[in-house]
């Protein structure tokens, strides 16, 4: 409840401190869908709220070159009312300064990592989600980051994490410093054309780097994504790939289709995840859409686990 009514103070306040003060924007997403999934042990029917969101977000420009930018975002549970137990689960917060210079700003947020990736995860947030399979995906608090500007369609953006103490390298000594954990991303965009290369080092107990690939011809997007990453324990040493594909047609359908594979060198232990889906555009921010996902985990010496999900949905962004 906290979290609603400082979303909902923030939306009718104006920031009085800038030379074009300005009230926030609020804006959210609701993602239901109806999955039947099936562990290989039992099957059962569920309501799913795919990470459905509420925020505001919004800018103020204080002198000349010089903005502050503002975002307030949370995860509201639909299906059940309770986000792990709360009402609201807080997402992607920060706060800001924006130049020429860039972008400098901090709070909990998705790594750059994670952001560089999105473009080819088609089925983020359900059951295909890359990170089923793929280490990498975090959203850390106590980040500091800087974002540079789009220069010839190349940006970047360095974070720096905080550990508070914590032995985030596993090395028998806590950390205090400023960048115990460290996210990078390097972007380029021209076109039809995505390219980034992005990695982590001591997030999540990780050292992870990732390149990724996505083009456009036509009604046709392709998306590539290669990772390697290591755990501080020398217990994980995985390498895999990711592909993506999604077809516009002429009658408001997309069709749409994913795989990857991740496998460990240390103990051979291999994941797999497939999907297959479409999405019908009934409205400019509302979508009708079906899905298939088989994930399979191969352990070595245990055989194979597999979970599937089929799931009806719809999705409105405001």
């Amino acid at each position: 409840m906290k979290g609603l009514l400082f979303i909902l103070a923030l939306s009718f306040t104006s920031f009085s401190f800038g030379e074009e003060p300005t009230g926030g924007k609020v804006y959210g997403k609701a993602n239901l869908s109806l999955v039947s999934q099936d562990d290989g042990r039992s099957s059962e029917w569920d309501l799913n709220s795919n990470a459905s969101r509420l925020g505001i977000k919004g800018e103020s420009k204080i002198s000349e070159g010089l903005t502050v930018v503002y975002q307030v975002e949370y995860e509201v549970c639909i299906d059940s009312g309770e986000c792990k137990g709360k009402t609201f689960k807080q997402r992607n917060t920060f706060a800001g300064l924006k130049g020429n210079f860039g972008m400098v700003w901090t709070g909990t947020h998705d790594t750059p990592t994670k952001l560089a990736a999105k473009k080819v995860d088609l089925f983020n947030d359900l059951e295909g989600d890359i990170k089923i399979a793929f280490e990498g995906e975090n959203r850390v608090s106590n980040i500091v980051a800087y974002t540079s500007p789009k220069m010839n369609g190349f940006s970047a953006t360095l974070a720096m994490i905080p550990a508070d103490g914590e032995d985030v390298d596993q090395d028998g000594q806590d950390d205090t410093g400023l960048s115990d954990g460290m996210s990078y991303s390097i972007n380029y965009t021209n076109d039809n054309l995505y390219l980034a290369i992005a990695g982590d080092q001591d997030i999540d107990e990780q050292d992870l780097v990732r390149m990724i690939a996505q083009y456009q011809i036509d009604a046709l997007k392709l998306g590539f994504l290669y990772q390697k990453n290591q755990d501080n324990l020398g217990s994980k040493d995985e390498s895999g790939y990711f592909v993506s594909a999604a077809y516009k047609t002429d009658s408001n359908i997309t069709l749409k289709a994913q795989y990857g594979t991740i496998e460990d060198d240390v103990d051979g232990d291999e994941e797999q995840t497939l999907s297959l889906g479409a999405d019908y555009k009934l409205a400019k921010n509302t979508k009708l859409y079906m899905f298939y996902t088989d994930n399979t985990d191969s352990k070595i010496g245990l055989g194979d686990a597999e979970f599937t999900a089929f799931g009806i949905g719809m999705e409105h962004k405001f």
